[in-house]
C-alpha cells in the first residue's frame, strides 16, 4: 500500500475541482495500518503533533479547537462530527470569511485503511497551494505511521506545487 511510498517519488495522491464557486482538495491514499490506529493518528494531539501540527482544546462533538499547523496555518475550529473510526468532519475558521469544511473518511482497504481527507470552501486562485500542502501532511501521516520523520514540509510543498498548478488552471 502507498504508506510505504514516500517523498518526490511519489505520484499526485490528490485532485483539485470546483464547487460553488470555491475550490475542494480531496486526498485519497491508503495506508498499511489497522482503521483504529490510522483514526488514532488523526483524532489524538500527541500524534498529531508528530505529523501536522499542534491541536488543543475540546475535540469532542460540538467543541472548539485551536490548531498550528506545519503549513503555517493557524486558527479555531469546531468538531461538526465525529463517527470514530469511520469519520471526523470539522469547520475550520467557523463563522469567518475564509470558513472551509475539512472531512477525513476511513474504510478498512484489504490488511490496511483507506483514507479521504477533503477540504471544502478554498479560494479558488490558490487551490494548487492547498493541493500541495495537503498531499505534503498526507506523506507526512505516511511516514509517522511507519516510524520515520517528516520531511521538509515547504520542500514538498514546492516540489509538489507544479503539477496541482496544472490541475488547478484546469478548473478554469
Amino acid at each position: 500500500m502507498s504508506s510505504q511510498r514516500t517523498g518526490a517519488s511519489r505520484g499526485l495522491v490528490g485532485s483539485l475541482r470546483a464547487a460553488d464557486g470555491k475550490a475542494v482538495v480531496r486526498m485519497e491514499d491508503s495506508f498499511d495500518t489497522g482503521i483504529d490506529d490510522l483514526w488514532s493518528a488523526i483524532t489524538e494531539p500527541e500524534r498529531l503533533a508528530r505529523w501536522i501540527g499542534k491541536v488543543e482544546g475540546d475535540l469532542r462533538l460540538g467543541g472548539e479547537f485551536r490548531a498550528s499547523f506545519t503549513s503555517s496555518y493557524e486558527g479555531p475550529g469546531r468538531v461538526d462530527v465525529c463517527d470514530p473510526p469511520r469519520r471526523l468532519q470539522v469547520t475550520m475558521d467557523p463563522g469567518q470569511e475564509d470558513e472551509t469544511v475539512l472531512e477525513a473518511e476511513l474504510s478498512p482497504d484489504g490488511d490496511g485503511t483507506r483514507l479521504i481527507v477533503e477540504e471544502r470552501g478554498l479560494p479558488l486562485d490558490n487551490a494548487a497551494a492547498y493541493g500541495a500542502g495537503w498531499q505534503a501532511h498526507i506523506e507526512d501521516l505516511a511516514a509517522h505511521l511507519t516510524g520515520r520523520p517528516p520531511a521538509d514540509w515547504r520542500t514538498r510543498w514546492a516540489e509538489l506545487k507544479p503539477a496541482y498548478l496544472d490541475q488547478q488552471r484546469a478548473l478554469g
